[in-house]
């Protein structure tokens, strides 16, 4: 099972709801389990915020995602200046920057930044899944691997 989508968000706050409950929505009726969604809805709304917050000038930001083979991977990008440098380790206490990419950093299981200087960015942000024991997904995702496929 493959789905993908993707969506053109003007860089406002105000879209990053929708954002949330297209991702949200569609995790759901797959039957992930919820804690799983609100780790990708975290790391989302934190890469939107990002993208919404240091995309300028452009006037939109884009969303595309992939859900398939036990993963799903999202890709934020903005056509910004570029995202200056990544943090490595937790900002002290008094810092106003650079936790949201610390927060998508421990809830999900792979992420990492395309940095063009003067032309964008783009957060890649991967998790696998896991399933609700009574989805359908969990139940075609089991088939396949007990028949080696």
């Amino acid at each position: 099972m493959g789905i993908e989508f993707s969506l053109a968000m003007p860089r406002d706050a105000i879209g990053i709801p929708m954002v949330r409950r297209v991702v949200g929505d569609t995790l759901r009726s797959l039957g992930v389990t919820e804690e799983c969604v609100a780790d990708i809805l975290l790391a989302t709304s934190e890469a939107c915020a990002n993208a919404v917050r240091h995309g300028g000038p452009a006037k939109r930001y884009e969303i595309r995602g992939t859900i398939g083979n036990g993963r799903c991977e999202l890709r934020v990008s903005d056509r910004g200046n570029g995202l200056g440098s990544v943090p490595r380790q937790f900002p002290g206490s008094d810092a106003e920057n650079g936790r949201g990419l610390l927060i998508m950093r421990a809830v999900v299981d792979d992420i990492s930044f395309d940095i063009k200087p003067g032309r964008g960015t783009t957060v890649r942000l991967c998790k696998e899944l896991d399933w609700a024991d009574d989805s359908i997904a969990h139940h075609l995702t089991l088939d396949r691997h007990l028949a080696g496929v």
